[in-house]
């Protein structure tokens, strides 16, 4: 049993008003599924058939359900109890799928961790989360884990219980795990929030973003209809395992409610997932935009048979038209762009979409209910076709973030529309065409960045006088960081203030790509600028010197 001396917790709740959740329920979306529930199903009716494919594991439908309810059973009897939330940080292998199905089964709540997150985001996950336990692997990329999980329950006492994939050395280990079935609890309401994602994390650490099984189940369903996911569907997880993206549009998730073949490779990079595409005979994968022309360079020129692949998504940030191209000429299939948020809307081109739409556009949302509303600055609707703001709202797009409300406030308008961020324009059909980010984020390479968090870590170093982080546009990347940096008295090396963030305990992806040191920034007029301000104008006086 969880300790009940523990101080009480926030509830995990996400709701609707009930007039919309009526509706949602009676249009045939949210049709009180849970995750187990389906899982439970599936294993039932295709026992025999693969499920999940990663190094040398292959399993079944059925052996899936059977290691879910083994380590569900297993966390149980350790004194974990439904309800408690548990950070999992685990790469591309089956154990992650297995585990957040049995948190599932358990009742208990993943809170997703990115396997390039580091101390500062892993705790601050568990606090905000309220986490009691803790998932990770043993070494995975070279790094040792179970160090951190030391780090982690010095700075997070309530995270009692840790679990490893391997050598769990003073920790427990995920293989050792097993209980008593009978004691497992039925299955959840649909209405109740099954995990908690994390979210770009505009103006500093990442928020987090509960989902339930109703709305998230409807988000992936419909995907596989959309991107025509079935039976015979063999899907890739190139990108982490964690994101969104390759968890739901459709995912992983969409691939096994379908009945399909999940395939888990450890790495993104052709020389690694192209193998496993011949082998497998993989039919979908999705990508972000610098690995999606990393592909179909390498497409040309490789000895593995791709003709398996009818389509390769790519999201994570806007795949501009010369770039769509590339992609299509390079790996020859079909292809969708994606365009969506962890927080809900989710956006595709469909697979019958006129070329051009494919290239020029971002696609149309998921469902005929995904409220899409186009403001100014001043919350007035833009003219039809006009850039704007994008608000939205709908059956799968949350209400509210946990545990935060000053990002509720920032993020949700009083009548429900959440603030999304990005700018965008609606073409005469209903495509979506991305114009950038209303906000100071830096989108490298998928990996949402906060300029402002960057900066806080540089200015705690004693060289730095201040700092000011803006985003490049970068032709394999997206976006690259660019730090601007007024030295103190001894000016540090860009190397030592690298290394001075990545000491921090940050993933590597927030370590800044270039440092350019400056004498002083420029000030309006008046002689004071907004940070924003601050950072357009560096950017903009940094690319016309790069023009020159």
């Amino acid at each position: 049993m969880s300790d009940t001396s523990a101080p009480q917790r926030l509830p995990l709740r996400q709701v609707w008003p009930e007039t919309q959740a009526a509706h949602y329920r009676a249009a045939g979306y949210w049709r009180g599924e849970t995750f187990p529930g389906f899982l439970r199903v599936r294993a039932a009716a295709h026992p025999d058939a693969i499920a999940v494919v990663g190094g040398a594991v292959r399993w079944t439908y059925a052996q899936l359900w059977a290691e879910a309810e083994r380590i569900a059973a297993g966390l149980l009897a350790q004194g974990l109890a439904p309800g408690d939330r548990v950070v999992v940080q685990l790469g591309n292998v089956p154990e992650f799928i297995a585990m957040v199905c049995a948190l599932f089964r358990a009742q208990l709540v993943p809170v997703y961790a990115l396997p390039a997150h580091r101390l500062t985001e892993v705790a601050h996950f568990a606090r905000k989360a309220e986490a009691s336990a803790y998932v990770c692997a043993e070494k995975y990329e070279g790094f040792d884990y179970r160090t951190l999980a030391r780090e982690l329950q010095r700075e997070v006492p309530a995270v009692r219980h840790v679990y490893v994939v391997g050598d769990g050395a003073e920790f427990v280990s995920v293989a050792a795990l097993d209980g008593d079935r009978a004691a497992l609890p039925g299955d959840p309401d649909p209405q109740s929030v099954a995990f908690l994602q994390i979210s770009g994390g505009s103006t500093g650490l990442s928020k987090l973003i509960p989902r339930t099984h109703d709305d998230y189940i409807y988000s992936f369903r419909a995907s596989n209809d959309i991107c025509g996911i079935d039976r015979d569907s063999v899907y890739l997880v190139a990108l982490p395992a964690a994101h969104n993206f390759p968890m739901s549009s459709p995912g992983f998730f969409g691939a096994l409610y379908a009945g399909a073949r999940v395939v888990l490779s450890p790495g993104p990079g052709p020389d690694v997932a192209f193998p496993l595409i011949a082998r497998e005979r993989v039919t979908c994968v999705g990508l972000v935009p610098p690995l999606a022309l990393l592909w179909a360079d390498a497409a040309g020129k490789t000895a593995h048979d791709l003709s398996s692949l009818r389509v390769v998504q790519v999201g994570g940030a806007k795949l501009v038209p010369e770039a769509a191209r590339r992609v299509i000429a390079g790996l020859g299939c079909t292809l969708q762009q994606v365009f969506g948020m962890a927080e809900g809307l989710v956006n595709y081109t469909r697979l019958d979409d006129p070329h051009e739409v494919v290239i020029q556009t971002q696609g149309r949302p998921i469902s005929p209910d995904d409220e899409v509303l186009i403001v100014d600055d001043h919350g007035a609707p833009v003219p039809e076709g006009g850039t704007g703001h994008l608000l939205t709202r709908g059956p799968y797009t949350i209400r509210a973030y946990h545990n935060d409300p000053a990002a509720n406030a920032r993020s949700f308008t009083d009548d429900g529309w959440y603030r999304t961020g990005d700018m965008v324009l609606r073409t005469a059909e209903g495509n979506l065409v991305v114009q950038g980010r209303a906000t100071d984020h830096i989108n490298r390479a998928g990996e949402k960045i906060s300029a402002e968090e960057i900066e806080d870590h540089l200015l705690a170093h004693p060289q730095v006088f201040d700092a000011a982080v803006v985003s490049i546009p970068d032709d394999f990347l997206g976006e690259r960081s660019c730090a601007f940096v007024i030295p103190g008295e001894v000016r540090p090396r860009p190397a030592e203030l690298k290394a001075w963030v990545r000491g921090r305990g940050l993933a590597g992806f927030k370590v800044p790509d270039q440092i350019v040191f400056v004498d002083a920034f420029g000030t309006t007029a008046v002689g004071k600028v907004s940070r924003r301000e601050l950072r357009a104008q560096l950017r903009a006086r940094f690319l016309a010197e790069q023009g020159a």
